[in-house]
């Protein structure tokens, strides 16, 4: 390497490469333009912010709060590469993982979503993620995740999301300093029987709507819809059932007592289910959705 070529340039170029390595697989399942993946401008942010939500997403929303003041980041996944270096997103293709960094922005309280990204849904998220929701996207094509549809009606009849099965697991350093490891599903309870909830996830995999104005198409889950518990047809991923998103209909809340507190960082490991996993636990689902659907 030439002696004239920066320690930051050394640093960069391989996430650069990888970057754009994942934005060439999105590019192969319907991303058409690599700003067509791209969020509009947030003046905070070298890259890009959250969107304005889809017509057919919920009214105006106030702004989210802003979680508390975070404590220093985790260190780095050893073996991973970073995938921007203005978000904390790393892949790990041998290993068919996603990770992601952010913080708990909520403990207590019924929940929308278990992971929104940062200044969106922090409100009615237990995680507040330091990415964009397109990379995240991106990345799960990259490590073999093949997304579906979200959720959807029909002649007025339900249809749940579809996709690949992603298991969630949540990291945080434990108050002896040694890192601690859960299923995202153990943060989360039923509403009435107080028990974590079971549902996983699958890769609906959003959508794109066009701003009618200037013609360009956003990513619909940057408004915040990134790892749901209720159905939004802008979801990158939701849980397979019926899971309303009216204040009546919603089903899960925070397990507070499992939750560390405020403000502590956290890493989400997203990874598709293997082959043999998912034939056996959505085989028979997604027959049943195909059958219904003709």
């Amino acid at each position: 390497m030439p002696a004239s070529v920066s320690y930051r340039e050394k640093r960069v170029r391989p996430s650069h490469c990888l970057q754009a390595t994942c934005l060439a697989a999105a590019l192969a399942v319907g991303f058409t333009t690599q700003a067509e993946i791209s969020p509009a401008p947030d003046p905070q942010l070298e890259v890009t912010g959250p969107q304005t939500p889809s017509p057919q997403s919920a009214s105006p929303q106030s702004p989210s709060p802003e979680p508390p003041n975070k404590a220093p980041s985790l260190p780095a996944p050893e073996g991973a590469e970073r995938l921007s270096p203005e978000h904390r997103i790393w892949i790990d293709v041998a290993k068919r993982r996603v990770y992601m960094d952010g913080v708990v922005s909520l403990r207590e309280g019924v929940l929308e979503m278990f992971a929104c990204t940062r200044h969106t849904k922090e409100h009615e998220s237990i995680v507040a993620a330091e990415t964009k929701a397109f990379l995240a996207h991106a990345a799960l094509l990259r490590v073999g995740a093949k997304s579906g549809k979200p959720f959807h009606f029909k002649d007025g009849e339900y249809f749940a999301p579809t996709g690949d099965e992603i298991e969630v697991t949540v990291q945080w350093l434990g108050k002896n300093g040694k890192m601690q490891s859960a299923p995202a599903q153990s943060w989360v309870r039923d509403l009435r029987s107080k028990k974590p909830m079971t549902l996983p996830w699958v890769f609906g995999g959003s959508g794109f709507y066009v701003d009618e104005a200037t013609g360009t198409r956003h990513y619909q889950a940057e408004s915040g819809d990134f790892i749901c518990v209720s159905n939004f047809s802008t979801a990158m991923l939701d849980v397979p059932a019926e899971s309303s998103q009216s204040n009546d209909g919603l089903l899960f809340e925070a397990f507070t007592e499992r939750i560390p507190p405020l403000g502590t960082p956290v890493r989400l490991v997203l990874q598709p289910k293997s082959a043999e996993k998912q034939e056996s636990s959505q085989g028979s689902k997604a027959a049943t959705t195909d059958a219904k659907e003709q």
